[in-house]
């Protein structure tokens, strides 16, 4: 499915395999695989193909949500970061005409997770839930626990640490 998605969203950016690699900093050869189906993608290599494709990153997960849907807090598509111990799971796609992502993220102490900035005018809401975390663009990072919540633009350099075990928090990610 991600494969079919990513083909999509090339084809419709009018982009060659060979610039969107560039432009998304990663190997020819890994784009050719992911198109072809093949490989497992980090949170990392997808956010770049988003960003670099200028649309969210649901839109490279091709399925069709039914009218109901329960995600136990064991289940859901994992998405697993290669920089550090974080795995969010996408908990609602945005439908057609409308840009909003959520996600329900795990994190663990150790690495930072940097985030490069995703479109223009993206916002993310975080809200957290159990743990304690840094969180929030370079330089305007907040110290969070459970029941705060913070806003701000996802279009710059941010990043998020999680400061004790099994950080959860909620992420919203909008988009014009």
């Amino acid at each position: 499915m991600i494969a079919a998605a990513i083909q999509r969203e090339r084809s419709r950016a009018g982009i060659s395999l060979s610039a969107l690699a560039a432009k998304a900093g990663i190997a020819k050869s890994t784009l050719s695989q992911l198109e072809a189906g093949n490989g497992n993608p980090s949170v990392e290599t997808l956010w770049a193909l988003a960003a670099a494709l200028d649309v969210p990153l649901s839109l490279l997960f091709e399925t069709e949500a039914p009218a109901t849907r329960l995600i136990r807090a064991s289940e859901g598509e994992v998405l697993a970061s290669e920089q550090s111990d974080f795995v969010a799971v996408l908990l609602s796609r945005s439908p057609p005409n409308v840009r909003r992502d959520v996600y329900r993220v795990v994190m663990q102490p150790g690495e930072v997770r940097h985030a490069q900035p995703h479109p223009r005018g993206t916002v993310e809401h975080m809200l957290v839930c159990s743990g304690r975390m840094r969180a929030g663009p370079e330089g305007q990072e907040e110290t969070l626990k459970p029941g705060d919540y913070y806003t701000y633009p996802g279009d710059h350099p941010h990043s998020y640490e999680a400061l004790q075990a099994d950080t959860m928090f909620l992420m919203v990610m909008e988009a014009p």
